[in-house]
């Protein structure tokens, strides 16, 4: 069977620039698109998401602002947002946008409530103006708009197929991940050349978190620690610093754009800077760099498959690491059985890593995914494994992905509501 269609399709669809944490940004393309369908002076703006949602904006920087989180995320979509633009809704604000939005949220009208019995996946924003009210509801990706209400009339309605997730050609779960890793490989680079544009996209922003002080700055310290001599200056190093140095600049809420994969620009920078970071140090060229950066994406968007869009524990490290791993693993000239020991040796290594929400410490866990995939390839090409029956690592790659979707799904089910009563906790402490 013939994958390339295929591939090319999922690709294309997974892979997209955003501009922010997709988190906040798919709350403020809600209330981007209620706002547009009754517009006027805005009143009121009210927000119901699940947990996920709730946990992954809860302190991420806002692009174009110095603020974070969810209140001033829906004020500025109602306010600036350009619902067209769908996860760049942001990329048109200004100072004034961001005064009027900050005016609606310290006159307390934005209301946050989280909602985990609609779907695993849910955002609905009420915006109420002086023309009456819009709704928009957005399930199961960042984008996708299911629902749209003005006035009670129902102007767009496709909940039944979000809930369903009936679109089957981009249902990966009846694939093997090696046949569609083998097709890529077969590809011609014209049907994969558009994937560069998320190598250069990730690596201007990191070059950007490496100027200027972001976060913690992980990423200029790892640079600083490497000009001092403490640090070597190899490859895995290198990786690390770019990677951390991204997400220090995104989630202190750089006003770049980053390529996204799977529906986070986290699993964006963590699939892509690795791979981008090992190929132009080992001298490969363009044709190799953009198979393996498909290899990256197509491994993570399978992953993501199995454990859930968002998750318990760090789709960075789980999903996107092992998507990094595998393109690297490419590079070095590894094949079928150096990418099953590859994506064993990821699973076996950092599945426990917990999602405590979007945030500048973010920074840390991407560089250790990043660090890991380097690891793990290394190792894999060199023959070294988890061997089957160690832990959740199961006999081949379909196992253990599923081993891993398991785990996360099943296992981790309380963790969420665990983390978001800790971050509540934190916020009445620091107010008090």
């Amino acid at each position: 069977m013939q994958y390339e269609k295929f591939n090319k399709n999922v690709l294309k669809q997974e892979v997209v620039l955003a501009l922010g944490c997709t988190e906040p940004v798919a709350v403020a393309l809600a209330s981007a698109s209620a706002y547009s369908v009754v517009k006027g002076e805005i009143d009121n703006i009210n927000v119901i998401v699940s947990s996920n949602i709730f946990k992954n904006a809860f302190a991420v920087g806002i692009p174009g602002t110095k603020n974070v989180g969810l209140h001033i995320a829906a004020a500025l979509g109602a306010v600036g947002g350009d619902c067209k633009l769908k996860l760049e809704v942001l990329k048109n604000i200004n100072l004034n946008h961001e005064k009027q939005a900050k005016k609606i949220v310290e006159e307390g009208r934005v209301r946050i409530d989280v909602d985990d019995s609609k779907a695993p996946f849910y955002i609905r924003v009420e915006v109420y103006t002086n023309n009456g009210l819009g709704v928009c509801e957005i399930r199961e990706k960042h984008s996708n708009i299911v629902y749209l209400e003005a006035n009670g009339r129902v102007l767009y309605e496709n909940r039944e197929v979000a809930l369903s997730n009936s679109k089957v050609e981009y249902d990966l779960k009846n694939y093997r991940l090696l046949d569609l890793i083998k097709c890529i490989e077969e590809m011609e680079y014209d049907e994969l050349e558009f994937l560069l544009e998320g190598a250069e996209v990730n690596i201007e922003i990191a070059e950007e978190g490496l100027k200027n002080s972001y976060g913690m700055e992980i990423g200029k310290r790892y640079r600083k620690m490497i000009e001092e001599g403490i640090l070597s200056n190899d490859i895995q190093n290198n990786i690390i610093m770019m990677t951390a140095a991204a997400s220090d600049a995104r989630m202190a809420g750089c006003f770049m754009p980053v390529m996204s994969s799977a529906g986070s620009g986290n699993h964006g920078i963590t699939a892509i800077i690795p791979v981008a970071v090992c190929s132009k140090l080992l001298n490969k060229d363009k044709i190799t760099l953009v198979k393996a950066l498909a290899i990256s994406h197509i491994t993570t968007i399978y992953i993501k498959q199995f454990t859930g869009r968002l998750s318990s524990v760090c789709g960075c490290g789980v999903a996107a690491g092992v998507g990094a791993a595998c393109g690297i693993c490419y590079l070095l000239g590894g094949k079928e059985k150096e990418f099953e020991y590859t994506i064993k040796n990821m699973v076996g290594d950092i599945s426990g890593v917990v999602c405590d929400g979007a945030k500048p410490g973010c920074a840390i866990k991407l560089s250790t995914a990043a660090a890991a995939a380097y690891k793990a390839a290394l190792l894999a090409n060199r023959g070294v494994y988890v061997p089957c029956g160690n832990g959740i690592v199961g006999c081949d790659i379909e196992a253990t992905i599923r081993n891993l979707g398991v785990f996360t799904i099943e296992g981790m089910k309380n963790v969420d509501r665990t983390i978001i009563n800790i971050m509540l906790k934190k916020e009445y402490e620091s107010v008090c």
